[in-house]
């Protein structure tokens, strides 16, 4: 959120404040709270700067827009840390590819189970990927069973997002954390 001065006056980029309010009525909030009800644009601005506070548009699409007297800085400080309070919460979650061949050794089909795992239990997607170079592609079923026992194993932490897709020379399994599931 930036904000521009322009001779001692800050124009803010969402919300217009003091002289910006070019309507020719507002719904009028006093800084308690109260109602006061629908005066001119330059009557508020008045009893604004008369309390030394600043008028400011809260809601521009209402009919006439909704002003309110506040205190702008505090009211930006407190906008601002509640986005930042907002963006804290959100958690992000990745997808990760883990890559298979249809001719996979027992050892290494096991150490991409528990990097799967790993991802997993880390709160993100895992994105199975079951690749088939060459002729080996007459042989999805080979992939799909290697898919399906991946799921299994993994069952106790991740369900599948849907079902196993094939496209190309690829087939595709995406397993979601049980704890994201809704």
């Amino acid at each position: 959120m930036t904000s521009i001065v322009r001779g001692g006056i800050v124009e803010n980029r969402k919300f217009r404040i003091n002289q910006f309010i070019k309507v020719p009525e507002v719904r009028l909030v006093d800084f308690d709270g109260t109602m006061i009800g629908v005066i001119k644009t330059t009557n508020a601005l008045a009893k604004a700067q008369a309390k030394d506070l600043d008028l400011v548009e809260i809601s521009p699409q209402a009919n006439p827009p909704v002003c309110r007297i506040i205190n702008f800085s505090k009211f930006k400080y407190e906008m601002e840390k509640k986005e930042k309070e907002a963006r804290k919460r959100q958690k992000i979650s990745h997808v990760k590819e883990v890559r298979i061949r249809s001719r996979i050794s027992e050892r290494d089909l096991e150490v991409k189970i528990k990097h799967a795992r790993e991802f997993i239990v880390g709160g993100d997607k895992v994105q199975l990927t079951a690749l088939f170079p060459g002729r080996e592609i007459q042989h999805k079923d080979l992939g799909i069973k290697i898919m399906d026992r991946i799921r299994e194993s993994l069952a106790d932490i991740a369900c599948p997002e849907r079902k196993v897709c094939s496209m190309g020379t690829r087939v595709f399994l995406t397993l979601v954390p049980k704890n994201k599931i809704k």
